[in-house]
This record gives C-alpha cells, structure tokens and sequence, in this order.
C-alpha cells in the first residue's frame, strides 16, 4: 500500500471539514470594478536556454474563484499595475472561455455570466437549469465549474455540480443564451473539453474518478473510469482526476496524477493507459500546447515528508520532462499563443492559495508573480484587438 493510498482513507474528514468551513455569500449582480490584494514578489532561477524574441504581451481575463468577478490582467506591467480592473459577473467563477470575437462564458455558481470584453460589462447571466441548492461559495459549492466552447461558437458546454450527487453537462445556446439540453454525468466536473471536429465532450469527473465522454450527435454519455490509483478512499480521496487535455496529435485525453503517473484516455474506445512522471507532487491543472508539449501545474506535497513542492511541469512529447518550481500553490495553466509563456493561476480550489498569477517563460524558465484578482482560478488570453 503507498503512502498515497492510505491518505486517501484518511482524506474524508478534511473534506468534510472544509465544506462547512465554506462561506455562504450572495452577488452583486451589477458591474464594476474591485481592488487585487499584493502578494510578495519570489527570486527566479537563472535562465536555462536563450529567451526568444519578445512579443505583444495579450490581455488576459482570470476568474476571481474567491470574490463574484472577473479580472482584466496586462502581464506586461509590473506589480499592481498589471490588474486592470474587475467586473462582477456572479458568485465564486470558477471555469472560462473565450470566443474569438471576445465574448466570454464564464461559469459561476449562479449560471453562465457573458462579458463583452471589449465593453468591460456581463452582458446577460444565464441561469443552471438544474437544481444545486442555495448559491454559496468555497470548494464544495454548487454550480458551473468547467466550460468550453464548440469549435464553431453555437454551444457553451458547462459542467454543473450537484452538491452531494451526480452532475450535469448543460448546453448553452450562444445565439438565444438559453440552456437547451441537460445531460447527467458524474461527481463535482471539474474540467469540459471539446474534440477538435466538435463531435464529442468530455467531462472530467473529480469525485467518481471518471470521465464522462458526450456525443453532440446523440447526447448519448459513456463513463470511463480513469482512477491509476484505484478508488479507494472514495469522495475523500486526493488520488482523483481534476483537469484533462486533449492532445492535438490523435484526440488522447491526458489526465496527469501526484507528478508521478500520467493517464492516457483513447476516447473511441475507453482504454486507459499510464505512463511515468517525475515531479512526485499534487497536480492539478494541464494544457497542450499545438505542437503536443504538456504543461501540468504541481499545487504541493500531499505528505511534506515525501513529496516535493509545487512546480510547473513541462512535459515533451517523447515523454521528457523538465520542472519550473513555483512559489507557493497554484491550480490551473495557460499559454500564450506563441507557447512562450505560460500563465498560472494562483488561486487554489482548497485553502492555501494567493491573489495572483505566476508567469512563466516556458525557455528559460524565469519566474515572475503578478499580484492580480481574488483567488484567481481559470485564466484565458483575450483575441488582439484591431
């Protein structure tokens, strides 16, 4: 039995405790800007490679998962200076995306808030059809959490969860923003992905250790159990599945575990697959880069005694693997759109986390925290603008 498994037994009641220790609270449904708290600057290691050329830095947009409000962020500036303001957009927003005209959907406890990004307004806020209970906040609480976008823009794709059951997949209409179609899937979906063709969605399932696959066609659903741990330890287990992604090679799910096992979903057939990895720590958030290189976010040890501190793990196609360690915990991960700089979300979905960002320079490996937002949780870089 591994040190893992048996905390996962003992998981249970810290779980627990965190849920009644979450915070009920209520929106502010108008718009309007809100102050980022500071947090203190870290050294960087020493470059590792010759930086590349620079480029326009994007404006990116981060989910204020601890306050009711998005966030405008200009990494280019130095310090506080690089929080460009807020817009309240509904209680605890937890996942985002972006269409290329700059409408954001952002999932929060309460619906679907659209922002017109270039106005800095929500625009509407479309309701969860289905029931999760009081509007609250914290890590347990009901609601949207992933989102995603169909390749062509017609749905918005958001997990909802159910406190204390199964989920829901709810599909967003873009052109009425009205839920119009529901379909059941598992505990607490942390993540929603999109096959490139848009033919099937992927739900990332925290709490049944699955995923769940949706045809678009059909809106049939199909469980696959992705746990390479096992399940033991139930809802109180650290040992479960929380960000997926989709590799742009073949459409592979890849689901990474503890910095030491990375799971390999064929989505055609359900075959798990697992494959070795080194950064020994609790990961979290993942993305792909076009050209296949994954970068995993490491929130910190499970054990202090035994497992390392938070990291950024750059993962190479043929498997190699280098590691950014970072300061402090850290949830999910964005590149820019030259895969030059990588944006990572201080916010944490347990407790530990800080007001801001780490931006990486995926070369040479430098460091730089820019204190923005409240427990910012999803980041996403905006279009240029002409």
């Amino acid at each position: 039995m591994t040190t893992r498994a048996a905390l996962a037994r003992t998981a249970v009641l810290t779980a627990l405790t965190a849920a009644l220790l979450a915070a009920c609270g209520s929106p502010d449904p108008s718009p309007g800007p809100t102050s980022a708290s500071a947090a203190a600057p870290v050294p960087t290691p020493p470059p590792t490679a010759t930086p590349a050329p620079a480029t326009a830095s994007p404006t990116l947009l981060v989910t204020d998962f601890g306050a009711d409000t998005v966030t405008f962020v200009d990494p280019s500036r130095p310090g506080r200076a690089a929080d460009l303001g807020s817009v309240r957009v509904g209680t605890a927003p937890y996942g985002l995306a972006v269409a290329p005209d700059g409408t954001a959907w952002v999932a929060t406890g309460e619906g679907v808030a659209v922002v017109d990004t270039r106005t800095r307004t929500r625009v509407a806020l479309v309701p969860h059809t289905t029931r999760t209970g009081p509007v609250t906040t914290g890590e347990y609480r009901g609601g949207g959490m992933g989102i995603a976008l169909s390749p062509d823009g017609t749905r918005a794709y958001v997990g909802v969860n159910v406190p204390g059951g199964n989920g829901t997949l709810e599909v967003v209409d873009t052109a009425t923003r009205t839920v119009v179609r529901v379909v059941p899937v598992g505990r607490r979906p942390f993540d929603v992905d999109v096959s490139a063709d848009g033919r099937q969605v992927y739900v990332t399932d925290h709490d049944s250790f699955d995923v769940t696959t949706v045809d678009t066609a059909t809106w049939a659903a199909r469980r696959t159990e992705v746990a390479p741990y096992g399940t033991e330890g139930g809802l109180g287990s650290w040992l479960k599945p929380h960000y997926t992604a989709v590799r742009p090679s073949d459409g592979a799910l890849l689901l990474p575990f503890e910095g030491e096992r990375l799971a390999v979903v064929d989505p055609s057939t359900g075959r798990v697959t697992v494959e070795p990895m080194t950064a020994n720590t609790h990961q979290h958030g993942v993305t792909a880069a076009p050209d296949g290189t994954l970068y995993i976010v490491g929130t910190g040890p499970i054990d202090p005694a035994t497992d390392a501190g938070p990291s950024l793990t750059v993962r190479a196609p043929d498997g190699s693997e280098r590691l950014v360690p970072l300061d402090g915990p850290h949830e999910t991960v964005t590149l820019s759109p030259d895969a030059r700089t990588a944006y990572v979300s201080g916010g944490f979905t347990r407790e530990g986390g800080w007001d801001g960002l780490t931006v990486v320079d995926t070369a040479t490996g430098r460091t730089t925290r820019l204190p923005v937002g409240h427990l910012p949780l999803a980041v996403a870089v905006l279009p240029n603008r002409p």
